[in-house]
């Protein structure tokens, strides 16, 4: 059996997270057991989602235990297989953590799931065509729900569920604006992804200056928005909002080092009916073959044409974590281990 190397959260944050708060480690690999399967990780996904389980206090999910291997989607190939539904050389993906090898049991529902690489590439599997997508999948068609002509709106629009939204909102007919941070980003999101329009919010110092910049890229108003971030960013939209205007929230970016995040105004809630609902994609599995299956035809038609930043090695995801948290990061951020 191979030799393993992880990385655990050796202790917790205290405001800021920074690269002493994690640990390398690495021991063998256990001996497989009937039923498991050992899968060789080629990609590690880095994802916000990771800075909030870092922290032990109450949320939506258990926090990281500590000196564990952190929590992380996993692409990769089978090297040893003992169950009969996985064979050597299939390439799955999983959550198999910070680390380069996994020993998943295989009869667990949902632990591993064997993917096609033909149209589209591995890596994707972790960002447009995974998790990431199926959450822009599912807060657009299931929460924000727009008709052909509506004018809808994202946050983060360059990173991978940014992305994912703008493909899928273009092909409902929709006017997309985007959010995003810096020339380069936003060129991108217009000239590659497609969108109608992008702001950059870095130009804008206050939530009335974006605001502003809204109202001239979204001349009919907001009916739907896609929250990744929350407070200046969110301020600005729902200035912005037509009546009963949507909001899907699936991120809080930037309140996951603890700050607090307040709303300017909470009353636009009642005057313009907004519905605004938070969702754990996670939650909702029954709707991931559909969604699935529309992101991959996306990508295999060159619809959807995810952007990715890739470090090289285990040992660089604490800080590419870091500054995916800073927004350093330009589309899906991944680590190659392979």
């Amino acid at each position: 059996m191979p030799l393993n190397q992880s990385i655990v959260l050796d202790n917790r944050p205290a405001a800021h997270a920074s690269v002493d708060n994690f640990k390398l480690i690495q021991a063998d690999t256990p001996p497989l057991q009937d039923g498991q399967v050992l899968v060789q990780h080629h990609y590690l996904s880095l994802d916000p989602y990771m800075r909030g389980r870092m922290n032990d206090s109450k949320s939506y999910a258990a926090p990281q235990p500590l000196g564990e291997v952190m929590i992380g989607g996993t692409a990769g190939v089978v090297v040893e297989s003992r169950h009969p539904k996985f064979k050597v050389g299939d390439t799955v993906v999983g959550m198999g953590g910070w680390q380069l090898y996994s020993v998943v049991d295989g009869h667990a529902p949902g632990l591993l799931r064997r993917v096609d690489t033909t149209h589209v590439p591995l890596s994707h599997y972790l960002g447009a065509v995974g998790m990431p997508g199926v959450t822009a999948w599912y807060g657009l068609v299931k929460i924000i729900a727009p008709q052909a002509g509506e004018t809808v709106t994202v946050s983060a629009a360059s990173g991978a569920v940014g992305s994912a939204y703008g493909a899928l909102a273009k092909a409902r007919g929709c006017r997309v604006v985007g959010i995003a941070g810096g020339p380069d980003k936003c060129d991108y999101v217009v000239k590659r992804l497609g969108f109608d329009a992008c702001i950059d919010y870095k130009q804008h110092g206050d939530y009335l200056s974006l605001s502003k910049a809204l109202r001239e890229a979204c001349p009919n108003g907001i009916d739907g928005h896609f929250e990744n971030v929350g407070g200046m960013v969110l301020d600005a939209v729902m200035l912005r909002t037509n009546a009963f205007a949507r909001i899907a929230v699936c991120g809080m970016i930037a309140g996951y080092d603890g700050s607090p995040l307040h709303m300017t105004h909470p009353a636009l809630i009642l005057v313009n009916r907004l519905k605004i609902q938070g969702f754990i994609v996670s939650e909702h599995m029954e709707v991931w073959p559909e969604a699935l299956q529309e992101l991959g035809n996306l990508v295999g038609r060159g619809q959807l044409c995810p952007r990715e930043s890739v470090v090289q090695g285990l040992a660089a995801a604490p800080e590419a974590f870091l500054g995916l948290l800073k927004g350093k990061n330009f589309g899906k951020q991944l680590v190659q281990l392979v």
